[in-house]
């Protein structure tokens, strides 16, 4: 008899809910690149700043080096929004920490590659957070030669 794995899921149900979850094209995301890309700015999406290091930015602007993610509050723990899981807190604390962890690591490691990393939380107002990259980007474009 093969062993049962012990699943993290607490039901059928919280399974089903949780494959659901997108990682990339969530509605935030959406909204903000509707906005930066009706200013006329392109980038690209869920791309790769730098090669051999597994991390995906949710827009990304190469020419100007600016990495941006739309952090969900759940998985990245808002400090407005987070919650505690309820069920199997042993499986889901670990991996909530490990995704701040990851998170940090990933500014760090942009950073010291010379790109800006910005940060948003989901459920800031897109049209604030598209605003705000707008200028940024544009701020840092290369100059072309006079």
């Amino acid at each position: 008899m093969p062993s049962q794995r012990l699943s993290w899921a607490s039901s059928p149900g919280v399974a089903r809910s949780m494959h659901g979850n997108k990682m990339r094209d969530t509605k935030p995301e959406l909204a903000v690149r509707h906005l930066v890309h009706a200013s006329g700015l392109r980038y690209r999406v869920a791309a790769t700043p730098i090669k051999g290091v597994r991390r995906t930015a949710d827009l990304l602007f190469r020419p100007s080096r600016v990495a941006v993610f739309i952090d969900g509050c759940f998985w990245h723990s808002c400090p407005f929004h987070a919650t505690s899981p309820r069920v199997n807190g042993d499986y889901w604390l670990p991996k909530l920490q490990r995704n701040r962890e990851r998170d940090a690591e990933t500014t760090a490691t942009l950073t010291e590659a010379g790109w800006l990393v910005m940060r948003f939380w989901e459920h800031e107002d897109p049209a604030q957070v598209a605003a705000t990259i707008v200028a940024t980007v544009r701020a840092r474009r290369p100059h072309a030669a006079e």
